[in-house]
Order: structure tokens, then sequence, then C-alpha cells
């Protein structure tokens, strides 16, 4: 009887681990822009409490990892909405979340309900929010709510100048 049960325990854990696991695809546009002198936008990825605004998870922070001295860490200050909310108490870089600046054109990003940054979320509502900033060039944020603990959900914005779409999907 013990070997059946113990057996049982196994399964339903195999079994439930899957369910309770999460993942968020992110896509995020970086358009080409016709300028004379292009700059790599810097990008934030953050998710705030939709009851107050407040920043609870960093996800991703591109900006120039190379320069010397983290000099290019200077100029997250431009990110000003993430700056306020959450960038000037961090120590960059941070691992998992720091990257390098991306060239313009889709990318992807996938977070799992494992990591850190989502293990801990409350049940609640929420909002995904992206920045991004040029620098000799503009500043533009996007907004994407969606609802913890994770079911199939999916929404889009489109930006106008820095961004581009921006699509959200989760999936339990």
């Amino acid at each position: 009887m013990r070997l059946s049960y113990s057996m049982a325990l196994s399964t339903a854990a195999a079994l439930g681990s899957p369910v309770l696991a999460a993942e968020l695809q992110l896509k995020v546009e970086l358009p080409r822009l016709t300028v004379a002198d292009y700059k790599r936008p810097y990008v934030a990825v953050w998710v705030e409490r939709a009851a107050d605004q407040s920043a609870i998870a960093n996800l991703a922070v591109w900006y120039d990892l190379k320069k010397r001295d983290n000099g290019g860490a200077k100029w997250l200050k431009d990110l000003r909405t993430w700056w306020r909310k959450s960038g000037r108490d961090l120590r960059l870089p941070v691992d998992g979340v720091s990257g390098a600046t991306r060239a313009p054109g889709t990318h992807a990003l996938t977070f799992r309900s494992e990591q850190a940054s989502l293990a801990t979320l409350p049940p609640g509502e929420y909002t995904l929010v992206v920045e991004a900033a040029r620098e000799d060039g503009g500043r533009e944020v996007q907004r994407l709510a969606f609802q913890w603990p994770a079911s199939v959900q999916s929404a889009r914005a489109a930006g106008e100048h820095e961004l581009g779409a921006v699509v959200l999907e989760i999936k339990p």
C-alpha cells in the first residue's frame, strides 16, 4: 500500500507541474527609422500592478553594455517612466534582465512563471509595460493589461515612432 500511495503522489506531482507553469511570450518591434544618425534604442520591459501602477518585476533592460566602466548605464535615465519606478534602485547590470541594445526588427522574448521575477507574482490584474528611448530621438511607452495566474490571453499595441507592434501572448 505504501508503494502505490507514493507512486500516486509522484504521478500527481508530475502531471500537476506543467499545469502550474505559464509562459509570457512578448514580441517587440523596433522600427527602422530614416534619420541621419540612427542609434539603437534603449528598451525596458517590466510588470506593474494595475491598481497603482507600481513596478513589481523587471523583465528586460536593453542598453549599451559594452561602454567602458558601465558608461551606457548613465543614459538609462532617458527611459524616464521605468527609471522613476524601479531603474534608479537597481544595481546594473542585472543577471537575466540586462542585455545589449537590439537592431531594428521584431524581437521575441519568453518569460516563464518559474523565473524569479514572476514566481512570486500574486493573483491579480497587471500591466506589462514596454518603454523605448533613443539618443537624439524620441521616447515611447506601450502598456498591455493581463491577468495572473495565467490563462490563455493575448494583447497588442501599436507604437508610433520608437516602437512598432508590441504583442503579448500568455499560455498556461
